[in-house]
């Protein structure tokens, strides 16, 4: 019989079992959901709610489960509508009648919040470490191209000369305040909900504090209603990795046009490129396509579970069951794309040559001339209408500024002088 079955004459039907059923994802906060038991039947033991003895039955039959979860050897059971059933019949099989009274004085309502806010301290200290890891990588290939400048681009045309390591430093910047969005997340997952109940909390002298000082949590969210019907937590989790991949998309996005034959720019390992069934030439950025394409995945599970809660009446409802899938897939891509872009990154090739050769005659020091008049007293917009000029000048000849003689300089200002040719690119 089901935990709720009392109130029933008949068995749900195997279709219903099967549309309502969550052991086929939420299996994965198994080890979350015996850790917060175990803290709730210690304090079910310590304010004399259930005897001591049963309730030191239950916390062992407890370990026993969570040994099994952290072999491997936990295999779900199919046959079980959700997580917490699963290991409440796991319990009762190891600790006999004393484990039906785990249960008490807690719903699943209370127990999945503390389950997901549990498996969401992890996930975002693993990705914090994730990040800083690449950050790393970026910070080495600065190093080990030091002095080298490119092309600085806007509307996808050559700009004004950048070194290298101001390009790493804006992906530095990007997923530094990634890093810093995780961490603040972590502060609003860091609240436990358990002992909300349903919603309307228990007339049982439970000791909400004692169990969040058990797990780890410095305080409890106060508000019973909102404990279970609140998943904001979840969706800026999930923001958060939007947001990561929306910065791992537009590096993609250089490094597969930076990779082509006509920049060259760059040279991806073979270890993390592929071939053409067809065309023995090609080397692919696969990596980096699949970076852009995983993108779509994680704004769709941002929209999925915006979409699941924004017309819930408060408190619990069942629509918040498929929160977890939006939140497991994002959780899962987000760690993925970090940890492939970080072991490509590290092994990616500048060409110094091409990119340093792409410099010329590009006119990206076109501003720097500018600055140049204005430091002889031009306004800048006179100086701009003046480089303007020898650039378009320079376009029909098929010439760079160096090529011009200072009195072919001086026609279009007599400002120039022969300091002019120091402030161009060295």
């Amino acid at each position: 019989m089901k935990l709720w079955g009392g109130r029933f004459e008949k068995e749900p039907s195997k279709a219903a079992e099967k549309f309502t059923s969550s052991i086929f994802f939420d299996y994965r906060l198994a080890e979350y959901d015996v850790l917060g038991s175990i803290a709730h039947v210690k304090m079910l033991g310590k304010q004399k709610i259930i005897p001591k003895a049963d309730a030191s039955k239950i916390i062992k039959a407890l370990w026993k489960v969570l040994a099994s979860v952290k072999s491997g050897k936990f295999v779900s059971d199919v046959s079980c509508e959700d997580i917490h059933t699963d290991i409440e019949k796991r319990v009762i099989k190891l600790a006999g009648e004393a484990g039906k009274k785990m249960h008490t004085a807690r719903s699943r309502n209370d127990q999945i919040a503390l389950d997901e806010r549990m498996y969401l301290r992890a996930e975002i200290n693993s990705i914090t470490a994730e990040i800083e890891e690449l950050i790393s990588v970026f910070a080495k290939i600065a190093k080990e191209n030091k002095g080298l400048a490119l092309p600085g681009f806007t509307h996808m045309q050559h700009a004004q000369p950048v070194s290298l390591s101001a390009w790493t430093g804006a992906y530095i910047a990007m997923l530094s305040r990634d890093a810093e969005r995780f961490k603040d997340c972590f502060k609003r997952v860091n609240i436990m909900p358990l002992g909300a109940c349903a919603l309307a909390g228990t007339s049982l002298p439970i000791d909400r504090v004692f169990v969040a000082k058990q797990l780890g949590f410095p305080s409890v969210v106060k508000n019973t209603i909102d404990a279970v019907s609140d998943r904001d937590h979840v969706v800026e989790f999930i923001a958060a990795s939007a947001i990561v991949f929306m910065h791992l998309s537009r590096l993609a996005e250089e490094m597969v046009i930076w990779s082509t034959k006509e920049f060259k720019y760059v040279e991806i390992p073979d270890e993390y490129s592929t071939g053409s069934s067809i065309m023995p030439q090609k080397k692919n950025p696969d990596i980096f396509e699949l970076l852009r394409g995983k993108t779509g995945r994680v704004y769709g599970n941002l929209a999925g579970i915006l979409t699941i809660l924004k017309g819930l009446p408060l408190a619990y409802n069942s629509d918040m069951q498929e929160d977890k899938i939006h939140l497991f897939s994002a959780a899962d891509s987000v760690k993925e794309a970090l940890d492939i872009t970080a072991l490509v990154m590290a092994g990616v090739k500048f060409n110094k040559e091409n990119i340093t050769y792409a410099m010329q005659n590009d006119f990206s020091d076109a501003v720097e001339a500018a600055n140049y008049l204005v430091k002889k007293g031009l306004s800048f917009k006179a100086a701009h209408n003046v480089i303007g000029k020898i650039v378009l000048h320079c376009v029909k000849e098929e010439i760079g500024f160096k090529e011009l003689s200072l009195t072919e300089l001086k026609v279009f200002s007599d400002k120039i002088g022969q300091d002019f040719y120091a402030v161009l690119n060295k």
